[in-house]
């Protein structure tokens, strides 16, 4: 099989193929032959160890001080290739998807997991690579917006970074849940917004936002406690996506602020989160949106454009169809 690994730290040009047996099946696991995996800002962060002011130090004692010693790669769409002894759940050639974690590996022809771990049945509604695309901005979306945020019917909320994998998401997840959407996006992408379930739109190269919102997503990092008071209603909560170590340490000593409250931290990857996602999009309010999708020999073109941070949707490398 084919399977993509990172040389060291750098540029796309990092990342290279080598050709290997595929994996051995334990009890308990199941072999997936992966069809799809997308290619997410994240990856590009792995690969090229640049990440949030302030992180460097901590990112780079647990991924790897000289190179990244993970593999490439942490969601996948797919199907049973191999069960191991004891699986009864899945059946070989059933279609899949799921997520692999911080560890990686479904840059891969053929990937192994745990049938007790974060994979489940893909639905007939899916194509692998909309399945593939499914959790990495979905879970995101759906964690800030209504576990940490607790948005309500009827509350305003301002997305920064509206048509990317996680704010494509979180459009349609906040007008699911009966909010007052403002996306914040170029103008290339508002017709996208738009159909999404945004109320408003608003291009960030003409200027601030403006406006009174309840609570403010900021995807992409440039709209930090300074810019977001005086947009924060009363009660309002500014969620940080992107936030550098200081906003983090920031919102976890001293979240509340003049009536506010900002919001960082991770998302939730367990799988009750994953079958929350699927509910909606089986009730018809969620389902990732596409934007290039590449073959997996351009694997390291699929990074240049993930590292650009303004690719809409989703981006999947594909491995068979």
């Amino acid at each position: 099989m084919k399977t993509a690994y990172y040389t060291a730290y750098g540029g796309p040009e990092t990342i290279a193929f080598a050709d290997a047996p595929p994996p051995r099946l334990a009890a308990g696991e199941v072999l997936i032959r992966v069809h799809a995996a997308p290619v997410t800002a994240g990856d590009a962060r792995m690969r090229s160890g640049q990440v949030p002011r302030g992180f460097g130090v901590i990112f780079r004692l647990v991924i790897g001080w000289n190179r990244p010693r993970i593999a490439p790669g942490w969601a996948f769409s797919g199907e049973v290739a191999g069960l191991g002894a004891g699986v009864t759940s899945l059946a070989i050639g059933q279609r899949v998807f799921g997520l692999k974690g911080i560890k990686g590996g479904t840059h891969a022809d053929y990937l192994v997991i745990g049938a007790d771990r974060a994979i489940l049945p893909l639905p007939d509604s899916l194509s692998h690579e909309e399945g593939a695309a499914f959790f990495f901005g979905g879970l995101t979306a759906l964690q800030f917006l209504t576990v940490k945020a607790g948005l309500r019917p009827g509350e305003r909320v301002l997305i920064n970074g509206a048509t990317g994998a996680v704010g494509s998401a979180a459009v349609q997840i906040a007008a699911h849940l009966g909010a007052k959407v403002t996306a914040v996006a170029s103008s290339a992408n508002h017709a996208l917004a738009l159909r999404l379930g945004a109320t408003a739109v608003h291009d960030y190269r003409e200027g601030p936002v403006s406006g009174t919102f309840d609570v403010i997503l900021d995807v992409i990092g440039t709209c930090g406690w300074t810019r977001a008071r005086g947009l924060l209603a009363s009660g309002g909560r500014l969620c940080l996506i992107t936030a550098d170590l200081s906003q983090t340490l920031g919102a976890a000593l001293r979240p509340r602020r003049q009536g506010r409250r900002i919001i960082a931290g991770t998302s939730n990857e367990a799988r009750s989160a994953m079958e929350h996602l699927l509910r909606l999009h089986h009730q018809g309010s969620y389902t990732p949106v596409l934007g290039a999708v590449l073959p997996f020999d351009q694997l390291q073109q699929a990074h240049r454009i993930a590292e650009s941070f303004h690719k809409p949707g989703n981006l999947v490398v594909v491995m068979a169809p």
